[in-house]
């Protein structure tokens, strides 16, 4: 192997945001087609039952997150065999551990959710979670030192086929069944490609006790973080899930969908890049690039606001053009949803500064803020004034909570309060002026539960 120089860290940083941004963009869209596609040939109960199957298995996800991924971008034994056998090890067995206790649940989760159809698909659908334990460490090393292009390459390639296989059985069938195996495909092809394409010596099992120490030592508190993530991620549709039917829950995951999309696109840049972006940074202390990540940091929040409120200003003519009247009542959905994820999206890379210094007890300490006040709100405004009043929950908690993460960012040294000023304010207004915009529609969902 030829012994080049590396590259600056913001030649890689920028790099690695095309590639990233670029297979996001592509990703989204093919999810947006086949999303189109597959509203048409099956029922808004299937949309809801895979949005209960993807709850839960997030949940075990995130439930039981040791860290791994983390630790392997920021330790500095990231790059040693003994480090990353331990942690593909760990990995692997908590991966056959989720889908045991996956297969446990499937049950009590059919019974609380009057869903039937959960005490089938929920073990079948768990056993991605065993593909994912299994998935090489030579993919977060390569994430590590941004090198993100054949990982977008794989990523894009087992999406298509899983999806070509969605619609195929779709068509066949007209049951949900058709997303259950789909997925299970686009995982299984998804491992196969990263372990036969990217370069790297193949992992083993292996246990070395320091490496295991490190990082469950970290993960420890990772661990807890992700429980309270799994609240800020899923918490909506698990607390939803027990007030609305299936049919109910399936237009609100649709509406979801469609207003997701920039905050998801921001969440995949600022996972690949920040956390092994904010660490060069801090060892290098190079005034210059901290100057540019900042740029950076602007130009994110900058594109994914326009994203965000375009969406809260179009959303019920988009879903009155792309769907059928079955799932009309996504059009206010979008609404609320983009409205009320333009304050979050102030301080999105705060916490990942925390990791990267190395501070997941920090990181929790917000995490476990933050997922609190979200759910505490989140239910207060449901029982108060139905969906609605939920989402506005959602917007007043990362109001709340800005305090409190502007003092971690001033700890971490990247806070930028003239950033924060601005694009709070700017969401305060268009996010109020989007829902004053389609208060007809918005106002028949208040409804206290």
């Amino acid at each position: 192997m030829s012994q080049t120089a590396p590259q600056p860290l913001i030649t890689r940083l920028l790099r690695g945001a095309a590639f990233t941004s670029g297979s996001f963009v592509i990703a989204q869209a093919l999810r947006f087609g086949s999303n189109l596609i597959l509203a048409r040939l099956l029922f808004p109960e299937a949309f809801g039952l895979m949005a209960l199957l993807t709850m839960i298995l997030m949940g075990l996800t995130l439930l039981s997150d040791t860290g791994v991924q983390q630790s392997i971008m920021g330790h500095p034994r990231g790059d040693d065999p003994d480090f990353l056998n331990t942690a593909w090890t760990l990995n692997a067995l908590r991966g056959v551990l989720l889908w045991l206790v996956a297969c446990a649940l499937a049950w009590p989760a059919a019974t609380l959710y009057d869903a039937p159809d959960l005490l089938t698909i929920v073990p079948v659908g768990a056993v991605a979670l065993v593909l994912s334990g299994l998935t090489p460490t030579r993919i977060y090393t390569a994430q590590r030192h941004l090198m993100l292009g054949r990982i977008m390459a794989i990523e894009l390639a087992a999406q298509t086929a899983g999806i070509l296989l969605m619609i195929a059985l779709a068509y066949a069938t007209g049951s949900v069944w058709a997303l259950v195996w789909g997925a299970l495909a686009t995982a299984a092809l998804k491992l196969a490609l990263e372990w036969t394409t990217i370069p790297g010596p193949a992992n083993r099992l292996r246990w070395e006790r320091a490496a295991g120490r490190a990082l469950l030592s970290f993960g420890g508190w990772i661990l807890l973080s992700s429980a309270f993530g799994f609240l800020m991620a899923q918490g909506d549709r698990a607390i939803l899930g027990l007030y609305l039917s299936i049919e109910g829950l399936g237009i609100y995951n649709i509406g979801w969908f469609l207003a997701s999309f920039p905050i998801l696109f921001a969440n995949a840049l600022v996972g690949r890049l920040l956390i092994p972006a904010y660490r060069e940074s801090a060892e290098a202390a190079n005034p210059a690039t901290d100057a540019r990540i900042k740029r950076l940091r602007i130009l994110l929040t900058s594109l994914v606001a326009a994203m965000l409120i375009t969406l809260a200003l179009i959303g019920p003519w988009l879903v009155g053009f792309l769907y059928d009247d079955r799932y009309t009542l996504a059009g206010p959905i979008i609404v609320m949803i983009a409205s009320a994820s333009l304050m979050p999206l102030v301080t999105l890379t705060y916490d990942q500064a925390a990791l990267a210094r190395g501070e997941s007890r920090r990181f929790f300490q917000m995490m476990a803020l933050r997922a609190s006040l979200q759910t505490a709100l989140f239910i207060f405004g449901v029982m108060l004034a139905g969906l609605p009043g939920a989402l506005a929950g959602q917007a007043l908690a990362a109001l709340i909570a800005y305090p409190f993460m502007a003092r971690l960012a001033r700890d971490m040294g990247v806070w930028d309060r003239r950033h924060d000023a601005i694009f709070l304010i700017l969401g305060l207004i268009a996010g109020l002026g989007a829902v004053a915009l389609h208060l007809d529609l918005i106002l028949p969902l208040i409804a206290p539960i």
